[in-house]
């Protein structure tokens, strides 16, 4: 199943996405999943529109891509008023393949922006976004969205809202089967992509809580409706996850850690760096059995040299690897 998805003539192949993850899908994240393979496409951090008029291609962190890295959709944020056309425009300048609009972050400074879940809510602001953006964007546009909020008429009012973007032009949906209050907490409702499916004629691409390709068969019956699924969290933990879809055999985890580690040094100012190094090692660390001493001396590095020397003591202790690391809390 996911074999290819085809958006506005663009074929993905393998249908197997990477999720957009603040902090984490940068363009050093980007390339190591690149160079393991198994990925049809990834999508960048979520990228205020506003901020792409002004931020430099080659050098930006969030905008910067490796030759290496193919399919890049870039995620914006983006709110009634925003300068849609000049903002396409650049994207378009630069290479952009594909768009997604997040309509799905509930975070409260996306919110405060009228961005995000509360521009999903906005059903009048919602409609001019959506039809500014496909008129300035002529590429496969999307949108990621989750189910609205917990309230008695959230069906008619989803379902309002994906007419919305069917109306506007759009060619794909991403959908994350949880309320917006939500958060992380409770389930993904898997059981609900077939009847998300059934209200609109947009094709779906499954996200939520997705973490292997055994966990993904076993929910087929659910999944089936969908053209693609997307991985998020398991991907930090275990970047190699959709190279080894087909069983190719895992690839040493050290070196793994060594390269993203390399990366990340080269794309960052060296605080930066740290900082990012040691936000992706909380997640890496739950591949081991006592990992949480991995995450911690990393974490309490003052400089990426002492981050380096921390994790190349742990690696040389032989850790052992868990079968299934749980990253759900981190």
């Amino acid at each position: 199943m996911f074999d290819e998805c085809i958006i506005r003539g663009i074929r993905f192949a393998p249908a197997r996405f990477s999720a957009p993850l603040a902090g984490f899908t940068h363009s050093a994240f980007r390339r190591l999943l690149a160079e393991l393979g198994g990925c049809g496409a990834v999508w960048t951090e979520m990228l205020a529109a506003r901020q792409i008029l002004g931020e430099d291609f080659q050098r930006s962190p969030w905008l910067r891509r490796h030759a290496v890295e193919r399919r890049v959709v870039f995620q914006l944020m983006v709110r009634a008023g925003d300068p849609l056309n000049r903002v396409m425009d650049r994207l378009g300048a630069h290479g952009v393949e594909a768009v997604d609009l997040n309509l799905a972050c509930d975070a409260f400074s996306v919110r405060a922006t009228e961005a995000g879940s509360a521009l999903f809510e906005n059903l009048e602001a919602l409609t001019l976004v959506a039809r500014e953006a496909r008129r300035a964007w002529p590429g496969p546009l999307l949108a990621k969205v989750r189910l609205g909020s917990r309230r008695p008429d959230w069906e008619s009012r989803f379902t309002e809202r994906l007419r919305v973007l069917e109306d506007a032009g759009f060619d794909a949906v991403t959908l994350h089967p949880r309320f917006f209050e939500d958060k992380f907490r409770r389930r993904a409702r898997h059981e609900l992509f077939p009847w998300a499916a059934s209200v609109t004629r947009l094709p779906i691409i499954a996200n939520g809580d997705l973490v292997s390709r055994q966990q993904v068969e076993g929910l087929a019956t659910h999944l089936q409706p969908a053209r693609a699924v997307m991985f998020g969290r398991m991907l930090l933990a275990r970047p190699w996850l959709l190279a080894g879809w087909d069983g190719a055999p895992a690839p040493d985890s050290a070196t793994i850690w060594r390269r993203l580690y390399d990366y990340i040094a080269e794309d960052f100012p060296p605080l930066t760096a740290l900082r990012r190094v040691q936000s992706l090692t909380k997640y890496f660390a739950a591949n081991f059995a006592f990992g949480h001493h991995f995450w911690v001396s990393v974490g309490n590095a003052r400089g990426l040299p002492e981050a380096l020397a921390m994790a190349e003591r742990f690696f040389a202790g032989g850790p052992r690897m868990v079968e299934n690391p749980v990253v759900a809390g981190i």
